[in-house]
């Protein structure tokens, strides 16, 4: 389907939606990912066979949006992905978060959510979650060479396995993650939520996923483990399982 832009704080923000019924999927991707990876396709695809409405973009500095990479926080790829809801998605929607997507769906539904039978989230599905990263598994790990380039230059560089060039962490990233943090009270979603998380990952250890699901307190809230599922989840196993999670939420709304 056809690219379409949404303008968003000046930057043009690269959107794929697919008409449907309602509940709308909406895929939320991770750090420096993009709508054209292997689970939005799919989710896309399932979508189409179900006659469900879905909508991907990447957020800015992402992909084929707009922007520089170095100045996204948390709060600015929030605020692009409430745009894009808000201007595209088919309501109620159903959040699917991969990784750093995780962290915007619920920051998504605290800002949109309040218990109302209108809310216009009605569900998460959460893939390998990384909410609070930034000061829950980077800040307590980072050399003193990162974070004396933190302080001196504003950013440090990594090497990441997913592709050619370095990951960017910048001072303005951790500062923000701060203001954003999610795991440090009870979560309430005001909406069933099911998370998929690999007990091999190596990024996101499946210790954080299964801190989240003891955070949230709603009782439809459902965490499985793929015992030798890595970061990615992007096997056909794993696929198959996303879908399946994703239809149960689908049949679980359209019972409310």
């Amino acid at each position: 389907m056809d690219i379409q832009r949404l303008d968003v704080d000046g930057a043009p923000i690269a959107v794929r939606h697919r008409d449907g019924g309602a509940p709308g999927f909406v895929w939320l991707g991770g750090y420096r990912s993009d709508m054209d990876g292997t689970k939005a396709v799919e989710l896309d695809r399932w979508c189409g066979e179900r006659g469900l409405a879905c909508t991907r973009f990447d957020y800015s500095g992402h992909g084929q949006s707009g922007g520089d990479f170095r100045d996204g926080t948390i709060s600015r790829w929030l605020g692009e992905a409430m745009a894009v809801v808000d201007a595209f998605a088919r309501k109620p929607v159903i959040l699917v978060g991969s990784s750093m997507g995780a962290w915007i769906a619920l920051r998504m539904v605290q800002e949109l959510n309040t218990g109302l039978q209108s809310d216009p989230v009605a569900g998460l599905l959460l893939l390998a979650p990384a909410p609070d990263f930034t000061s829950e598994l980077h800040e307590p790990h980072l050399t003193d060479a990162q974070r004396r380039d933190l302080d001196e230059k504003g950013f440090f560089a990594e090497p990441t396995p997913y592709g050619p060039d370095p990951n960017i962490f910048t001072r303005a990233l951790f500062e923000d993650g701060r203001e954003n943090r999610v795991m440090t009270d009870p979560i309430d979603t005001f909406c069933p939520v099911h998370i998929i998380q690999g007990q091999a990952d190596p990024d996101v250890p499946w210790q954080h996923a299964q801190r989240l699901f003891e955070l949230l307190s709603k009782d439809d809230a459902v965490i499985g483990y793929v015992k030798d599922g890595d970061h990615r989840l992007s096997r056909p196993q794993d696929i198959a399982l996303i879908v399946k999670a994703a239809g149960a939420l689908a049949d679980q709304v359209g019972a409310r």
